[in-house]
Formats: C-alpha cells, sequence, structure tokens
C-alpha cells in the first residue's frame, strides 16, 4: 500500500495488488432479475421505474460480499419500434444517474429514440442510491477536487498538506472496506450485470463526459455485448488521469475565446472590454488583483476556477460577466442563487474513488512542481490549477488491477461526438481516444463551444447524427466535421418546455463538473 492510514482494510494484502490478478470480465454468480416498483420521490418522473440490483463487491470473488447497484427504467411504449436497453451515464465521476432517463426526455430526446429504447439510468457504485462510500468531507472540504491556481512550488507543497489529509479521512471513513474497489472497470461489470438482470443480450450506451470513459471501458471488456454506442464530450483513453488534469487548461484556453468575444459585444452593458484583447486582458488584471487580496472572500484561484466552471455553457456567460464586473468596478462579490441539485459531498468523495482507483497517480511533490512551472507558462490562464498536486497522490490503497487498456477490437459500433471547444473534455483528448479506438469508432466534430452536444448544443448537424444512428443505426461512413449553425433546434417547445428543459440540463452539468 502507498500508506499506512488504510488499517481498515487489512484484508486488501500487498501480495494480492503486486500479483495484479487480473479480474475477469464477467463473474460465475447467478443474476437476479431486478424488481422494479416506484422511484424515490427526488427522481420519480412519469413512466419511470426503479429498483435495486446486487453486484459483486470485489469480482475476483463473485460468491463473496455485495452491494446495491439503483438502476432506473423509462421503457419504451411502442413495442413494435422498440430496439432494446440504452444505459446511460451522466459523467462526473461521481455523478449520480437514476434521474438521467427522465432528464434526457425533458431535454428533447426524440420520440424515434424513446420508441427504439428502454432506457436505462444508475447509480454507479459508491454513488447516491447505490451502496455509497464517503470521506468524512466537512463542509469547508466540499470544494473543487480539481486543485486550486498554484502561484509557486511552495503553494503546490501548501496544497500536498491540505490533501494529505482528504485522503486520509477517506481511507478511515466508515466505507474504507469499500475504497479499493470503486473503480471504472468494476461500474463497468455492473452495467454488464445489469444487462444480465434484464434479459438482454446486448446494450446501447450513452454516456456524456467521464460516462464517454466510462462507456469506451464498456465496450473494451464487453465488445461482443454491445450494440450502438455513443460517447459525447470524450476524454482521453486514460479517463479522467493526470494527463487529462493537466488537460483542463488547454481546454481553458480553448473555449475562452468564445466567452471573450461575447462580452465584448456586450461592452456597454458589462464594460469588461471592446474586443477580445481586452477581455483577456481584463482576466488577467482581475487575476492579479484578487491574487493580491484586493477582495475579501474571493481570491485569484477561486477567480480562476469559477471563471472555468461558466465555461461549460454559454448559458452561464451572461452571470460570469456580472460577476466579473462587480469585481471590477465595485471590488465584490456577487451572489448569484444556485440550486443544490446534489450532495456535493457524495459527489466529490465517489469522484475521489473513482479518480483515485483509476490511475496510478505520481506520488512526489517534485513531480507536481515541475509540471506547474511548465503549465503556468504554457497555458497562463489555467495551467498551474490544472498540473497541480491531487488527493490520489496520497491515496491509501493501490490499484487491485491494471488501468483497462481501451483498444481496437471488437465490432465498429461506436459514435464519438465532440465540440471543437470543450473546457472540461478538450479536442485533443478526443483525437487520442479516437485512435486508441481504431476502427471501432467514427468521431463527429462540432463547430461549437461548451461541454456536451446531444441535446446539450442546438446544433442539427450534431444532435442529428446522434438520432439517426441510435434509431436507424447509420453513421457516418469515415469522420465527419459539423459546421457552426443558428441552433434553434428546440425552436418548437414552448416556454415552459423550454425552461424544463435548461432545468434538466443544469442537473446534467451539475453532475458533470469536476469543480
Amino acid at each position: 500500500m502507498k500508506h499506512s492510514v488504510l488499517s481498515r482494510i487489512g484484508t486488501l494484502t500487498a501480495a494480492a495488488v503486486t500479483v495484479a490478478v487480473l479480474v475477469p470480465a464477467t463473474a460465475s454468480a447467478a443474476v437476479s432479475p431486478v424488481n422494479w416498483g416506484p422511484c424515490p420521490e427526488d427522481v420519480a418522473a412519469p413512466g419511470v421505474e426503479c429498483g435495486t440490483l446486487k453486484v459483486p463487491l470485489d469480482y475476483r470473488k463473485p460468491d463473496g460480499a455485495t452491494i446495491d447497484i439503483a438502476v432506473s427504467k423509462l421503457a419504451s411504449t411502442k413495442p413494435a419500434k422498440r430496439r432494446g436497453i440504452m444505459l446511460t451515464n451522466p459523467g462526473g465521476p461521481g455523478g449520480p444517474g437514476l434521474a438521467m432517463p427522465a432528464g434526457l426526455r425533458t431535454a428533447g430526446m426524440p420520440s424515434s429514440v424513446l420508441d427504439a429504447y428502454d432506457v436505462i439510468g444508475f447509480d454507479p457504485r459508491g454513488i447516491g442510491r447505490s451502496t455509497p462510500v464517503t470521506c468524512d468531507l466537512k463542509p469547508e472540504q466540499q470544494v473543487s477536487n480539481v486543485p486550486p491556481y498554484a502561484r509557486d512550488a511552495a503553494a503546490v507543497a501548501e496544497r500536498a498538506t491540505y490533501v494529505t489529509g482528504i485522503a486520509k479521512q477517506c481511507g478511515e471513513s466508515k466505507t474504507a472496506a469499500n475504497l479499493p474497489y470503486i473503480t471504472t472497470a468494476n461500474t463497468a461489470r455492473d452495467m454488464d450485470r445489469i444487462r444480465e438482470a434484464l434479459g438482454e443480450k446486448k446494450l446501447s450506451y450513452y454516456g456524456v463526459s467521464y460516462g464517454s470513459y466510462l462507456g469506451a471501458v464498456y465496450s473494451t471488456l464487453f465488445p461482443q455485448q454491445t450494440d450502438r454506442v455513443v460517447i459525447d464530450s470524450v476524454t482521453g483513453p486514460g479517463g479522467l488521469d493526470p494527463v487529462t488534469s493537466r488537460r483542463l487548461a488547454e481546454g481553458f484556453e480553448d473555449r475562452f475565446p468564445d466567452f471573450a468575444k461575447w462580452a465584448a459585444a456586450r461592452h456597454t452593458s458589462y464594460g469588461l472590454g471592446r474586443t477580445p484583447q481586452q477581455v483577456t486582458a481584463k482576466f488577467y488584471e482581475l487575476a492579479a488583483k484578487l491574487d493580491g487580496g484586493a477582495v475579501p472572500g474571493v481570491d485569484g484561484a477561486a477567480f480562476r476556477m469559477g471563471t472555468f466552471g461558466a465555461l461549460y455553457s454559454t448559458r452561464s456567460f451572461p452571470v460570469l460577466a456580472q460577476q466579473w464586473q462587480a469585481l471590477d468596478t465595485e471590488g465584490t462579490v456577487k451572489q448569484t442563487a444556485q440550486a443544490q441539485q446534489i450532495d456535493p459531498a457524495q459527489l466529490l468523495a465517489g469522484q475521489l474513488h473513482v479518480v483515485c482507483n483509476d490511475a496510478n497517480w505520481p506520488e512526489d511533490v517534485a513531480t507536481y512542481q515541475r509540471n506547474v512551472a511548465k503549465d503556468r507558462v504554457k497555458y497562463p490562464m489555467f495551467g498551474a490549477a490544472g498540473a497541480n498536486i491531487w488527493a490520489c497522490a496520497y491515496w491509501p490503497s493501490e490499484q487491485i488491477e491494471p488501468t483497462v487498456r481501451i483498444g481496437d477490437r471488437g465490432p465498429s459500433n461506436i459514435l464519438m461526438v465532440q465540440n471543437l471547444r470543450d473546457p472540461a473534455t478538450p479536442l485533443s483528448g478526443a483525437k487520442e481516444m479516437r485512435r486508441a479506438l481504431g476502427d471501432r469508432a467514427r468521431i463527429v466534430t462540432v463547430d461549437e463551444g461548451g461541454h456536451g452536444v446531444w441535446l446539450s448544443d442546438e446544433n442539427a448537424c450534431g444532435n442529428n447524427a446522434v438520432n439517426r444512428f441510435l434509431v436507424e443505426g447509420k453513421r457516418p461512413a469515415r469522420d465527419t466535421a459539423c459546421a457552426a449553425d443558428k441552433g434553434g433546434l428546440f425552436a418548437s417547445m414552448t416556454p415552459e418546455q423550454r425552461q424544463e428543459r435548461e432545468k434538466a440540463l443544469d442537473e446534467v452539468r451539475s453532475k458533470q463538473r469536476m469543480f
């Protein structure tokens, strides 16, 4: 083990880790069917049923301890058009997915897709109403797992001290015995258990953000059980690993020009600059001002993190501009009302378990200090945040199996969709995933900014590519680029429907964010 804080996981021996036992793709224990019933009140929606499935905690011991996986189903009402099941994942990692089928329907999922599939949601292992994990995070610790912008090597060392404590709390929590088994590979195995429990030979899938990596892992472990797989806003083939963390800075700088252009066109309203260059200069001016302690309650790191978060959706630009304006002209923090969609302590704990168990993170502070110094120059807006140290450096458990190597063996049935200017999963990572999947995949890029294509963007070309694949099985013969358009794909919605659509998208985005 890396450290001695996991005394409650004494059964996970160093020998088991050293041998690196390969976990079988499937376990031999029989799978019981899901008994469907009403959903919990906070995820209840017309036509949606919920149930629970028991799965092995450790797939190397299929007849050993079990945990619960909470599952939901929005069934097709057109048996003649039904193709099968489509599992879904909203991202995170750490995002609960029980409400996702209803959320996708509200966001505008076409009736043709609803007719073709029973849409399945589930809370991944360790999350929500599945058997949860905890790190006993105090309110003041319920902040981003993505590290803050480090101004110098001393700031990295200070962060290291802080995250050492977080890792220790995870390892000494009441759920510490489950800690090593909360992995993407095991979640993929749980997905296959859901498929078996529902009596299906194959499953289709839609996953966005981290959910793209989960879909790639499932497609690698269970290639012959995949039907039609859509992965949206795609990570690199290593998932949320140190490379992807550093790529957040690249995504920030890919996407920021969209905001700069937007704000410059509204200079009379916000006063942030008449040109995109002036708005960019204002970013650095405000960051420096806040680094110097000019505004109580917000520092330069928080300003950078808040700006990064707002780049996920153009709908957030007005609020971001108002916050900048208040900081610039009044020296105050503008408070904005935000609906609390999910338990942040649960999301953050679940996220850490997956991220830290999935990859082998560097353990020496000097590595992060060097990376921060490099990326502060290469990506000055956010590089010193993405390269900073995570709690994973001090995680109390070694990996129980090697990281899944995404490959090209299996049927050619994966569609990737990707915005050109995505702040969280930039295009470079999606291209790397595309190369890893080889002929199994085709990618449709969309000339838009923000996180999420299907149902999130109103780009007709990108959305229709997904709809056509899911319903008709038709996928571009080669990689395809969608031009920007004027949107309006959901213009036929009533104002009330559009408001509900935006609310549903906000809920999905709240589960995707890594901060």
